[in-house]
């Protein structure tokens, strides 16, 4: 039941986009992010996904490995493609692979693009084995900066069924993402579930970061059905996810969900969390746990190779705000100016923090004889570098 939920939400949004931190119910929360503010209510521009998902560098290798070995050869082949396509040509994948790694303009990606849906006409009820089409598109669109272009192409009704893996609409979400485009990347979300497409991890972040940057009530909405969806489907929400979800009501002014989803998270301890839980207890009035929570992440005599927990100085300006004129003020102005001391305040905001750069898994470093056989594979187009 849940999951219907979940689609009603997406499927039921209109256009949902408005200013950001001016309504004043949402004052308590979004009021005190003064400069930095902007940035954070109206969006830092930073992408959610890891090189690990987008694989634009191993992309943009292959493309030079394929530039390198087909240079010599006859003609421009991307004009040769263009006639092949004028001609009504049938088109072969392993010459759609190579186009795709060709392409160095937008007008060469649009002429991809065409080929694309050429074949997609021809082969619409074929098979196409284990290799996808779409990541390898998105990725040049990625590169190019086109991610207008790799929505409406995602979202082409004309194209059902090609583009039938998420990662394809994470990286371009993603992309929308990096460019604050938040209804357009609602809409390939919408998209996504019209069509089957399961949302896996990524997608679960990149849609409550989407909606937590929409910040209005039909986003709230969105965002929690999808975290109640993952979380009754027995799939795990990534820590992410539930980061956003719980900014989000923090946001709406709920902190009675934001205390609900927090508690879902199973571990706490990092930087982002701890922020977090000290705004819930500000906001909900718990100063004096705000306060303690602190107080035991000022570690003064710590060695300097200890890294110290942080808090963003809008966290405890807010701390700072709501305690003034009251029983506790004395003793929070006294915890801040330490904190300050201990160098554990910081200019960075809650924005910054959940919309950070992951930086993915470290590849450990090749051999002598990986390194070989890499060059050695390199010199088969049809083995290596036209797959994914």
């Amino acid at each position: 039941m849940v999951r219907s939920v979940g689609t009603m939400a997406l499927v039921g949004l209109g256009k949902c986009c408005r200013s950001f931190g001016r309504d004043p119910s949402k004052v308590a929360f979004c009021g005190v992010w003064k400069p930095a503010g902007i940035e954070g209510c109206a969006g830092a521009k930073r992408h959610l996904l890891s090189e690990d998902v987008i694989k634009l560098q191993g992309f943009q290798q292959r493309k030079l490995a394929v530039a390198h070995l087909v240079t010599g050869s006859k003609g421009n082949y991307i004009e040769l493609f263009t006639k092949r396509l004028q001609r009504n040509e049938l088109i072969p994948r392993e010459e759609l692979k190579l186009l795709l790694h060709l392409c160095q303009t937008a007008d060469d990606v649009l002429i991809a693009r065409d080929a694309i849906h050429r074949y997609h006409t021809d082969n619409g009820n074929l098979m196409f084995g284990e290799f996808k089409f779409g990541p390898l598109f998105v990725r040049l669109c990625y590169e190019l900066g086109l991610e207008s272009l790799a929505a409406a192409t995602l979202t082409d009704e004309n194209m059902g069924g090609f583009f039938n893996d998420a990662t394809s609409f994470n990286i371009t979400i993603d992309m929308l993402f990096i460019k604050g485009s938040f209804e357009k990347a609602l809409e390939l979300l919408r998209t996504m579930r019209a069509q089957g497409i399961p949302f896996n991890k990524d997608t679960l972040t990149l849609a409550a970061g989407t909606c937590y940057k929409l910040n209005t009530a039909d986003s709230y909405r969105i965002c929690t059905a999808l975290i109640e969806e993952g979380e009754t489907k027995g799939n795990a929400v990534p820590r992410h996810a539930h980061c956003f979800a719980v900014a989000l009501a923090l946001r709406q002014n709920d902190i009675e969900k934001a205390q609900s989803l927090f508690s879902q998270i199973m571990i706490t301890d990092s930087r982002l969390c701890q922020n977090l839980k000290v705004t819930i207890l500000t906001m909900s009035g718990a100063v004096t746990d705000a306060v303690s929570l602190l107080s035991a992440a000022l570690l003064p005599k710590s060695p300097a190779f200890v890294k110290k927990l942080d808090f963003s100085q809008e966290v405890v300006d807010l701390l700072r705000l709501r305690s003034e004129g009251g029983p506790h003020a004395m003793e929070v102005d006294q915890i801040i100016t330490n904190l300050e001391r201990a160098h554990q305040v910081t200019q960075q905001t809650l924005d910054g923090m959940l919309c950070h750069t992951p930086t993915g898994k470290r590849k450990p470093e090749l051999n002598m004889t990986d390194r070989k056989t890499r060059r050695r594979n390199l010199k088969s187009l049809q083995s290596t570098l036209l797959s994914e």
